[in-house]
């Protein structure tokens, strides 16, 4: 299990913006900023006045945080938003894979063209450094959720070339399904009124699993480790989706529905074609890019053994039932 400590100087003097800022790891990852680093000013930039809204009462009158309305999509408020930025986090997305394959171009609008425009608006305006949030989904995508993300990753990569003489670096972070975040299974298992049916797809899968703390802290350490180019997966744990229904909801009473459409048995977070330019650094993986720019520098790592995959079904590390029901908990 990943456990990243941060440096108390962390962010010192720099102004951060968290694309996706009212969702689940936008809210995590503004707390833990405004509690644990020395950054100048966060901005929220979001398309949901409701949740900019709560946000704003329940941290107050803040002199660090900012509220900034607007969509991915439009690439002339990214430009307002990002003057005098020095970080972006880009957690911004449309997420839902059985929406994404009845609404496939709103996805393709948010999730890449939304990208790009986060990409040109943070070249145009000089920010240092930015880091998109991808997802297992990204790697050997079968849906169109899946495909969109490895797109944007593609384009955050080389990004790094269009930046050319400017000081903007891009990364990104590809990691599982996060802990209790608000539509995953444990969320909905933790919705349900007793004496209902949990549907479940297949019996076999499996999937990687990470608390939304882990995940800011790994995204907060990439930051710090990044050189441009690189996606970051952390070593996490798998479960069997039966075995987490067993650990939060033991008295659910579970139905067997098929596989959705776009829906995986078992995850996967590096191919074999992408194992081929990866290196292991310890508690995480960084794939390194495969197109060359000027200045360019490269982390230093392990190489991986030919054919190398990392799935959730042949996964050396299985989260244990105990240990998920006190995540979820938190």
């Amino acid at each position: 299990m990943i456990e990243k400590e941060v440096a108390p100087n962390a962010l010192r003097g720099s102004s951060v913006l968290v694309t996706g800022g009212t969702g689940s790891f936008g809210r995590c990852f503004i707390d833990f900023v405004l509690n644990h680093t020395e950054a100048s000013r966060i901005v929220v930039f979001s398309r949901d006045e409701l949740k900019q809204s709560q946000m704003q009462e329940r941290y107050g009158d803040n002199p660090r945080l900012r509220f900034f309305l607007g969509n991915v999509r439009e690439k002339d408020r990214l430009l307002r938003a990002f003057d005098g930025v020095d970080i972006v986090v880009h957690a911004a997305a449309l997420k839902q894979v059985p929406a994404a394959e009845y609404n496939p171009f709103e996805f393709v609008k948010t999730n890449i063209l939304g990208a790009q425009n986060v990409i040109d608006a943070a070249i145009d305006c000089k920010v240092k450094k930015v880091v998109a949030l991808s997802t297992d989904k990204a790697s050997s995508p079968i849906n169109l959720y899946g495909a969109t993300k490895l797109v944007s990753d593609r384009l955050f990569v080389a990004g790094n070339v269009y930046s050319g003489q400017k000081p903007t670096r891009f990364s990104v972070v590809r990691y599982g399904n996060v802990v209790g975040s608000r539509g995953s299974i444990v969320w909905r298992l933790r919705q349900m009124p007793p004496g209902a049916t949990f549907k479940l797809t297949d019996a076999r899968m499996t999937r990687f699993w990470i608390t939304l703390d882990q995940a800011v802290r790994f995204v907060m350490a990439c930051l710090d480790e990044m050189r441009g180019g690189e996606i970051f997966i952390p070593k996490l744990p798998s479960m069997r989706i039966t075995d987490l229904i067993a650990a939060v909801a033991p008295n659910a009473e579970v139905r067997t529905t098929g596989i959705r459409p776009g829906e995986k048995l078992h995850e996967e977070m590096i191919s074999a074609n992408e194992s081929r330019r990866a290196v292991d650094r310890g508690d995480h993986y960084a794939i390194l890019p495969d197109i060359a720019w000027q200045n360019q520098e490269r982390l230093e790592g392990a190489a991986l053994a030919e054919g190398f995959r990392y799935t959730s079904d042949s996964n050396e590390a299985w989260l244990d039932p105990e240990m998920l029901r006190e995540q979820s908990d938190g």
